[in-house]
Parts: C-alpha cells; sequence; structure tokens
C-alpha cells in the first residue's frame, strides 16, 4: 500500500523534474517547450492520484497531450498572416498556450459606434479564410471590444455585433460557422488607458484567435 511518506517523496521528485524542464526548455521550440512541461504537470497530477509507475505515466500522457499544438501549418499561418498585415497596426502574436491571435483595431475594422465591416479589414480576412476548410482540427475565437465611452448598454451588444460581423463575413469566405465562436467584452477588458483618445482607440478593437488541437483530440 502506498504511504503518505513514499507519496510525498515522489511529488516531491515530480517538482524538482518539472523545475529542471522549465530551466532546460531554452534551446526547445514553442510547442516542444509546452509538451515538456505539460507532460511534467501530468505527472504530477498522477502522483497525487496514485504512487505508482501506471499513475504517473498516464498523468505525464495527459499533460503532455492537453491544450494547443503549434504545428507547422500555424507557423506558417503566422507568416502569411504578418505579411497580409504588414504596416496595418494589427498585431499578429503567438500567445503563450499556442494560439495565433490577430489584435485588430478599430481604424482598420469599424466605424465608431459602427459593427459593419471597413473595406480595410476585409482583405485581411481574407487571408485569415484561406487554407482553414482544410484544417478540420482548428478552432476560430472573435472576441469585440470598445471603450469606456458610452453605457454598457451600448457597448456590450455593439461588441458582440462586432464579432458577429467578422463571423459571418468569415463564413462567406468558406469557413464553417460551427467552429467559429463570438463574444464581446465590452470595455471590460482594457489593453490601454481609456483616459485618453490614443488609450480609447487601442481599446476599440477586435480580437481573432486561432488554435489547433492535436488530431487524437477531436
Amino acid at each position: 500500500m502506498t504511504t503518505i511518506a513514499s507519496r510525498s517523496g515522489s511529488i516531491a521528485l515530480i517538482f524538482g523534474a518539472v523545475a529542471v524542464l522549465a530551466t532546460g526548455c531554452a534551446n526547445m521550440s514553442d510547442a516542444q517547450r509546452s509538451a515538456a512541461i505539460g507532460g511534467g504537470i501530468g505527472a504530477l497530477a498522477g502522483a497525487a492520484i496514485g504512487d505508482d509507475r501506471g499513475a504517473v505515466a498516464v498523468g505525464a500522457g495527459l499533460g503532455a497531450l492537453g491544450g494547443y499544438i503549434w504545428s507547422n501549418q500555424m507557423a506558417q499561418k503566422k507568416a502569411a498572416m504578418e505579411k497580409a498585415t504588414a504596416g496595418t497596426g494589427v498585431a499578429v502574436t503567438q500567445t503563450p498556450d499556442n494560439q495565433l491571435k490577430l489584435n485588430i483595431p478599430s481604424d482598420i475594422s469599424f466605424d465608431t459606434g459602427r459593427s459593419d465591416i471597413r473595406p480595410n479589414l476585409r482583405p485581411i480576412l481574407d487571408q485569415f479564410a484561406q487554407g482553414l476548410s482544410s484544417q478540420a482540427n482548428t478552432e476560430i475565437r472573435v472576441i469585440g471590444h470598445t471603450d469606456s465611452t458610452g453605457s454598457d448598454a451600448i457597448n456590450n451588444p455593439l461588441s458582440v455585433n462586432r464579432a458577429a460581423s467578422a463571423r459571418d463575413y468569415l463564413v462567406s469566405r468558406g469557413v464553417d460557422g460551427r467552429r467559429i465562436q463570438i463574444d464581446g467584452r465590452g470595455s471590460r477588458e482594457p489593453i490601454a488607458d481609456n483616459n485618453s483618445e490614443t488609450g480609447r482607440a487601442r481599446n476599440r478593437r477586435i480580437e481573432i484567435f486561432l488554435a489547433e488541437r492535436p488530431l487524437s483530440q477531436k
């Protein structure tokens, strides 16, 4: 039977292993680093369930398989979006959990107080939509944001309607609407100071996320 002391010892060893992974992953790719650290955390969960090799192995497998992956397709999509948005003010980044994120400011996406897509946004969404019909294991989220001007009664539905407009445009370009989630955050998640016009302009935005799961999870 497993004793408390032996289980505590195993957990301490796994904590040490995860710490070593975290410091030794500097030369790994982001995908490799996420899988390695995820595997260590999963192993810790397995040890907490039961102090035997089987439980630790199962935990490590779950940790490594969980979340999103950063595949060659994702890297190519990021490069394509960087090229398509160069000089526009759109920020294209890879998030810590391996999602591709587009932060699109209002001067490109929507006129003030409106939710219909501006012409400047269409080529960006056209490029984003390319190839997604053949990537069935990808997920898309579109999040709308506003500045703090006006009431929640105005800002909350406006942010949702902007996200819905982007979704509808992507669907018109062949993306399966069932794969697209939308949400509106109103003015609740500012990224700049709403006390200045420059800050308010940064807060009026939409964010588009593209994420890929391992095929085994679909």
